[in-house]
């Protein structure tokens, strides 16, 4: 199945999220892809240490390709990086993707990714996709095309705010376009368990019905390490109390 991580809010953690539960499922024997289509590469260069460069497949690749037309298109698989973890890939960002978009969009392109998931399912057992923090053209394309949508949230009225707008915008699109699309959860991110505003927005949450996960993310400078070696905390330090807490969402999601 393929998961999307989305929140309209930047800065709530997704792409950590995202390339973090991906690293645990590669740990643990699956056969994992991360599909980067936020511009920004966050994801790809938490996974690769550097962005691809002008001779490397992207995302944008696939995407360009289907703009034409050919008898004989290259397989999404092909559009495929290898990361230095094992059983881990990568279809990478890049900064074409915004100029590409207005083209996609008037080429109504918006199902084609879906159509390559279904692909890629044969070839991984999982598969993550790390989206911009926009409800635009690439977000809405994942979320047609998906199985499950994880919603990082990070503990400020905000986010808060926000979060009620994106699970509306999902739920349009659960039933106009993706009948199967479900809210896995609500990713609780650099939690605080000391601090009572925090504790306070995630009670009101619960009290309100909504799927908070367990167990909360929290918070560590241990990350930006990570993201500074571009080694995701299962590879950095197992036994780190994000990297359990990670691993334990892992398995809530399963």
């Amino acid at each position: 199945m393929a998961l999307v991580v989305f929140n309209q809010k930047g800065g709530v953690g997704k792409s950590t999220i995202a390339c973090n539960l991906a690293a645990i499922s590669a740990a643990q024997g699956l056969r994992t892809l991360l599909i980067d289509l936020d511009q920004q590469g966050n994801s790809t260069r938490y996974l690769l240490g550097a962005p691809v460069d002008a001779q490397q497949p992207t995302v944008a690749s696939f995407f360009d390709q289907t703009l034409g037309f050919s008898f004989n298109p290259a397989p999404p698989a092909d559009f495929v990086l290898r990361t230095p973890f094992e059983r881990m890939d990568l279809m990478a960002a890049s900064d074409r993707l915004d100029e590409l978009q207005v083209k996609l969009e008037s080429r109504h392109k918006i199902y084609k990714l879906r159509e390559a998931l279904q692909q890629l399912g044969a070839d991984y057992d999982r598969i993550y996709i790390d989206t911009p923090p926009a409800l635009n053209f690439y977000t809405r394309s994942a979320l047609m095309g998906a199985g499950g949508c994880l919603i990082p949230f990070d503990c400020d009225d905000f986010s808060r705010q926000a979060l009620y707008t994106l699970l509306a915008n999902v739920q349009e699109i659960r039933a106009d376009h993706n009948a199967g699309l479900q809210v896995k959860g609500i990713v609780v991110n650099q939690f605080q368990p000391r601090a009572k505003l925090p504790q306070q927005l995630v009670q009101e949450l619960i009290a309100e019905g909504l799927p908070v996960l367990q167990p909360y993310l929290p918070a560590s400078i241990k990350v930006r390490e990570s993201h500074q070696l571009a080694r995701p905390m299962i590879h950095l330090d197992p036994r780190h109390k994000l990297t359990l807490a990670l691993v334990e969402l892992h398995a809530a999601l399963a």
